[in-house]
């Protein structure tokens, strides 16, 4: 199993500039035919959804084909596919959803892993039920959760637990599962931010034991927008405000205002162009994903040993703070005497671009004691050994 690494760059214009690109967990670059799904759906012709005329039909087409693309990738149902602008927004009106079935003396579980999309959303929905926020805390060894933290946050008046499946700073991936058949035990839902997570591995929602998966196909080649994926069945028990001559039908329901067509024929097209990178002989798609993401994985392994091992040579001038033993090609990073803002500069301009941040990850700066800025390399598909070999040199020559 492997990528084509040439064939694959070539359908990403962007990459034609010369740039090398380390700020995937920030945003992916996108391949042409994903602007052209976009573009060809847009000139359409085009309508609002309906069964009569061939733009009402393109309409009802772009949906169709963006839930079944998301059912592939997630493993999930279509009808339990929810579209929404953001992975923040959707969490947003989910835990508004949520905090309705909650009463005074209930609690929440939290992990100071998170970004705080999935965070700030069930602070303040628990401020206003009454309800207690209880926390998963960081090993600061290890930057892993602290399981037996997470067992003595975990209550019988425990609601929600609510976790990351990959921290976009840290790179960390924390048991979901366990973590989750525990909430279960004690009749509680897990809600999974699987932003990162999904740009680097194939999903499967049941297996994680996640009752609600929100991710953002912006992140893995895709337009800006959110996916919530959740069983149909458990979609039916909540009723969000809605317009009233808008569908009541699930996923419908949690839409709000007319869908942006275009912009799900694009999500489409990114989930095609991954489950065709590296397909085997798969016929469905989902085979085929689950064999081109694998070769992904490999590929950015690959890549992540390289950067650790020429970060490795640079010696105490550079600390990088990623250190779970399973994590994404994700790392962070300080530097001895340095402003990672000046690095993220210097970098920028040797064609290198790699942010430096606290990335909305305020609970890991904080629980780790990290200063803000610090400097995130993060892969993706398209890096390649030389733009690794770029970046280190780049580092290099500024230390």
């Amino acid at each position: 199993m492997a990528i084509d690494l040439t064939a694959l760059r070539a359908h990403f214009p962007s990459l034609a500039t010369g740039l090398a690109f380390f700020d995937g967990p920030g945003g992916t670059q996108t391949p042409r035919p994903v602007a052209d799904a976009i573009t060809a759906t847009l000139t359409g012709p085009l309508s609002n959804r309906g069964t009569v005329t061939p733009s009402e039909l393109n309409a009802e087409r772009a949906v169709a084909e963006f839930r079944a693309a998301c059912s592939d990738l997630l493993n999930v149902p279509a009808h339990g596919v929810v579209h929404g602008r953001s992975a923040t927004q959707l969490t947003y009106d989910f835990s508004r959803h949520l905090a309705r079935t909650w009463n005074a003396g209930d609690e929440i579980v939290l992990s100071r892993l998170d970004h705080d999309a999935n965070v700030r959303p069930w602070v303040q929905a628990a401020e206003r039920a009454g309800v207690r926020v209880r926390w998963i805390e960081i090993d600061p060894e290890t930057t892993e959760l602290d399981l037996d933290s997470y067992e003595q946050a975990l209550t019988p008046r425990t609601r929600l637990v609510a976790v990351t499946a990959a921290s976009n700073v840290l790179g960390t991936k924390p048991p979901v599962r366990r973590i989750a058949d525990r909430a279960h035990e004690a009749g509680a839902l897990v809600y999974v931010d699987g932003v990162h997570y999904a740009a680097h591995h194939l999903v499967d929602v049941p297996a994680l034991g996640a009752d609600l998966f929100v991710c953002s196909p912006y992140k893995f080649l895709g337009p800006h927008c959110g996916v919530l994926a959740a069983a149909p069945e458990f979609l039916e028990t909540l009723r969000p405000d809605k317009l009233l001559p808008s569908p009541d039908t699930v996923p419908e329901r949690f839409e709000f205002g007319t869908l942006p067509y275009e912009v799900l024929a694009g999500a489409t097209a990114a989930v095609d162009f991954l489950a065709e990178l590296d397909p085997g002989s798969g016929v469905s798609r989902r085979e085929r994903l689950s064999r081109s993401l694998e070769s992904v994985h490999q590929h950015e392994l690959s890549l992540r040993a390289r950067l650790e091992e020429g970060l490795g040579a640079l010696g105490d001038t550079v600390t990088v703070h990623s250190k779970a033993p399973d994590r994404t090609p994700t790392l962070l990073m300080t530097l001895e005497g340095r402003d990672a803002r000046e690095a993220q500069t210097h970098l920028a301009a040797r064609g290198v671009v790699a942010p430096a941040g606290s990335f909305y990850a305020c609970e890991p700066f904080t629980a780790l004691k990290l200063e803000d800025p610090a400097l995130r390399a993060g892969l993706a598909p398209y890096n390649t050994a030389d733009e690794v070999d770029r970046f280190l040199d780049g580092l290099a020559s500024l230390l």
